[in-house]
């Protein structure tokens, strides 16, 4: 990584020095444009309106407009700003971390010590560690002065950008103004699929289909030309989102939990499979490769198979006589 900014964090009479890196890092694949007749790219020139010349970057300058009126403003102009020459982090707050709204976060970036010794920055650190609370700090940063929170993650200090109060929208939304009544069994009902649908974050299990499918076209193309079948390189469309409202909420409610609890006795099933060495294990192997059209069945008949090879035997029986019947009736 390479730092974007140097600087200092003003904790009292206490400084310490760091080096700013941004912490994140945009992973979509770069395109850009050309000309669809011949394939030529388009670019874009900074051409001035009056003298119809083309400009270079560095005879720009800024400008502010209102009302007919035009402010020209030069780069050294904006350099003499005093808080544009300020390289400090000033703590101005120590405050709970749950009184700050995630509306506000921005852009984070890492802390790394710039000193020969780093005591001042784990002072902060364990300074933060000892009260649970987080730094409300005030930067400059890029021609902009910034509301921030110092923060902990792992043992590196975190500088989170926020946004100011008057940069957060208020959500005025006439629909929610109106009186709904919400049963009992409605409220019951969609406890029962957030408790379906329950589980830890861990973000590495997630991943961004968009990208990974335009990595497919891009290889695909490369390999096909003109003569790529877009139907054939992703096979079947993906199904369109509904657009409708839900009519019978309550059930929407029920298939939805019903869905996540085949879905669910499927996975535990072929984790049972996959670890187990027995007989039984073994038969039920096959049918984890069901066609499509039968996936629910075969995940309905292999719910219980968490345990024994006897508890297995049961709980198949009795998925057979239940919840088949059901799924077929669902798929019918």
């Amino acid at each position: 990584m390479r730092a974007i900014w140097k600087g200092a964090i003003a904790f009292g009479l206490v400084n310490v020095p760091v080096k700013v890196y941004s912490a994140t890092e945009d992973h979509d694949i770069s395109l850009h444009q050309v000309h669809n007749a011949d394939g030529g790219r388009i670019r874009y020139q900074r051409r001035c309106e009056v003298c119809s010349k083309i400009v270079d970057y560095e005879d720009i300058d800024k400008a502010y407009e209102d009302d007919g009126t035009t402010v020209i403003l030069s780069r050294e102009e904006l350099k003499s700003i005093p808080a544009e020459n300020s390289h400090e982090i000033e703590v101005v707050q120590f405050v709970p971390a749950e009184q700050l709204d995630p509306m506000m976060f921005e852009k984070s970036y890492y802390l790394e010590p710039d000193a020969k010794s780093p005591k001042a920055y784990v002072l902060l650190r364990r300074a933060l560690e000892d009260t649970d609370r987080v730094a409300v700090v005030q930067f400059a940063l890029r021609e902009k002065t910034r509301l921030g929170a110092l923060r902990i993650r792992g043992d590196v200090l975190v500088l989170q950008g926020l946004l100011w109060a008057d940069e957060v929208r208020e959500a005025s939304f006439p629909a929610l103004d109106t009186s709904v009544r919400i049963s009992a069994q409605e409220r019951e009902m969609s406890a029962a699929l957030v408790d379906s649908m329950a589980a830890d974050f861990e973000p590495a299990q997630f991943t961004d289909d968009y990208q990974l499918q335009l990595r497919q076209l891009i290889d695909a193309k490369i390999e096909q030309g003109e003569s790529l079948d877009t139907e054939e390189t992703f096979g079947t469309p993906a199904a369109e989102a509904g657009t409708g409202e839900v009519i019978d909420l309550m059930d929407a409610l029920k298939r939805s939990i019903e869905r996540k609890r085949v879905a669910a006795a499927g996975g535990e099933a072929a984790s049972g499979e996959t670890g187990s060495k027995t007989k039984t294990a073994a038969a039920k192997a096959p049918r984890a490769k069901a066609a499509p059209k039968t996936a629910a069945k075969s995940a309905a008949k292999t719910t219980a198979a968490k345990s024994t090879a006897a508890k297995t035997t049961a709980a198949k029986t009795r998925a057979s006589k239940t919840d088949a019947p059901k799924e077929a009736r669902k798929g019918a």
